[in-house]
This record gives C-alpha cells, structure tokens and sequence, in this order.
C-alpha cells in the first residue's frame, strides 16, 4: 500500500506542483495587468474615445485626422485553459475567456490611447476593436483597436457624453 502511494506522488507530484505554480502566478500576474490597466486608463481619461459611427467632433483649425492603433497578444495560462477545456464539456460559460478578452481589449485601447497623447491629440472617434485568436488551442488572442484621431474643440460635457459608447 506504501509503495503504490509513492509511486503515485512521485509521478504525479511534479505535474500537480507545476499546475499550483501557473494558477498562483497566472493570477497575480493578471491581477497586475488589470491594476496597471487601471491606471494607465485614469492617465489617458482625457483623450475621449468614441465608436459611434456617424459622430464627428468639432476640429481645430487647420487640423487633419490620422489613423492610430494599439495591438496586444494576450496569452491565457496553462490553469485556466485546463478550466475552460472542463467547462466547455458542460455547456458552461467559459468565464476564463471572458478575461482574457477583457484584458486584451482594454489594453488594445490603452495602447492606441497612448499613441494618440503622443502625438498631441484630444479625441479618437470612429474606434473600432478587431479581436482573433493566434493558435489552435485559443490561448493567446491579438486585440487591434484603431480610430481616427484629431484635435478636438468639442466641450468636455458634450465630448464625455460621446465616451460613454459602447466600446
């Protein structure tokens, strides 16, 4: 009985030892992101950001509009693919997914953001996301957010009110 124990941790000790360092790490590194997230969005608040189709702010003279992007390759953790793999067996909702979409989109937004501050623009209308997966098993997804990006001289209550869409 001793032995068969044994043999059953030494073969299967290093691959439960493994998954419990990917979940702690995986964690704690994707908690990390969403606070750096956090703060990078709070920086970037006032580059108003809209994907309403039609809007058009008021420019300043002599302004012209220029295409701006920000792209990520978000991968998932070895732990919460296993997850996903076991819910998707009973239909549930793979809320694992769900994060690391979350997490690429912002971050495809922050990063376009950025360059739009960069360059000394006030607004990024016409956004839109394009989000795809990179390999087979659907662990690493590529988010691009692009838009049209100018100087603005809308008012900040009317250009807030455009921020508020659905992006």
């Amino acid at each position: 009985m001793n032995n068969s124990l044994t043999q059953f941790l030494i073969n299967y000790a290093p691959f439960v030892l493994l998954f419990a360092a990917g979940w702690f790490f995986g964690s704690r590194h994707e908690r990390q992101h969403l606070a750096q997230l956090r703060v990078a969005e709070q920086e970037l608040g006032h580059i108003i950001v809209s994907s309403e189709r039609f809007y058009r702010p008021k420019l300043a003279a002599n302004s012209e509009g220029e295409l701006v992007l920000g792209s990520v390759v978000i991968a998932q953790d070895y732990f919460k693919m296993i997850i996903a793999r076991v819910l998707s067996l009973f239909g549930k909702n793979l809320t694992t997914y769900e994060t690391l979409l979350d997490r690429a989109r912002r971050e495809a937004i922050v990063r376009m953001r950025t360059e739009a501050n960069a360059k000394g623009y006030t607004h990024i209308y016409g956004v839109r996301l394009e989000v795809t997966n990179i390999n087979q098993l659907g662990s690493m997804v590529e988010a691009i957010a692009y838009g049209t990006a100018v100087i603005s001289i809308d008012s900040a209550g009317s250009a807030i009110a455009h921020s508020k869409s659905s992006i």
